[in-house]
């Protein structure tokens, strides 16, 4: 194996949240008594990626919530917005993600209903199993339900507007939310169901591609580095004379040129920024 240019294994963050989980499903391990809720793969030298990789576990359901675009944050002075994907990895009986609502909403009927609370009733619970894929484009108001365990690939923008969190002490930002939200059905072509065996493009779209394979080969177009996280199986990448070894649970990010091989059997999510 030949020497890449850059290749790094992200250092992984333990997010304590009130819906998360105090015992994390494996491989993961909560080393204290919070609830973990989301943990995050980070640059540890460098500018920050593009792109940032996220699992969530939860035990209860997430804040209803909604994300700005690029422009509608860059208006506001932000560096940018917030759209991301999900991969369903696990999920309880029952479990739902909320998704768009059940009919349009007008700004007001939006800002009312967040208030009163009865914008729970209006979320469009959709019930979820393993291998359920959604991609979240900006301005979709939506929430994750509680039994839930699934990958989150995102623009790197730490930038929610929680519309209701069920009486939760948080803070909520219904003007900002509110403006950019589009309260509306859901209807996207990359909703699917993901044969976890199959090599299929799950994102090809003008912010960031998304590829689930086994092929250490596969190459993904865009700019940056390139996101590797095994959902199964390891990969192993060389940087001169250091041997980097990344497994479930753990995310590299690495030259796009650069080879890694795969472990038998191995399942690879690849992500790139445009």
């Amino acid at each position: 194996m030949e020497s890449g240019n850059y290749a790094e294994k992200l250092a992984t963050r333990n997010v304590a949240k009130p819906w998360g989980k105090a015992q994390l499903p494996p491989p993961f391990r909560n080393p204290g008594t919070d609830r973990i809720g989301e943990i995050w793969f980070e640059a540890q030298d460098g500018p920050a990626l593009p792109l940032m990789v996220k699992y969530l576990f939860t035990s209860e359901k997430l804040s209803i919530q909604v994300h700005p675009s690029d422009a509608q944050a860059k208006a506001m002075g932000l560096p940018g917005g917030k759209e991301e994907c999900w991969l369903v990895l696990d999920a309880e009986p029952g479990a739902t993600l909320g998704i768009g609502t059940s009919r349009a909403l007008s700004s007001s009927a939006l800002d009312a209903a967040a208030l009163d609370g009865s914008i729970e009733a209006l979320i469009d619970w959709k019930p979820v199993q393993r291998g359920d894929f959604f991609y979240i484009p900006a301005g979709t108001v939506h929430a994750i339900g509680a039994g839930v365990s699934l990958i989150e690939i995102q623009q790197n923008a730490d930038i929610t507007y929680r519309l209701y969190d069920y009486g939760r002490p948080r803070e909520l930002h219904l003007e900002d939310g509110v403006a950019v939200a589009k309260a509306a059905p859901y209807s996207h072509p990359l909703q699917k169901r993901v044969d976890f065996g199959a090599d299929q493009t799950l994102v090809d779209g003008p912010l960031f591609t998304v590829r689930l394979t086994g092929n250490p080969q596969d190459t993904l177009t865009g700019s940056g580095p390139l996101i590797v996280v095994p959902v199964e199986g390891q990969v192993t990448t060389k940087v001169g004379d250091t041997v980097l070894t990344v497994a479930a649970g753990e995310c590299l990010a690495i030259d796009p040129h650069a080879p890694f091989e795969a472990s038998s059997g191995a399942r690879l999510l690849l992500a790139r920024a445009r």
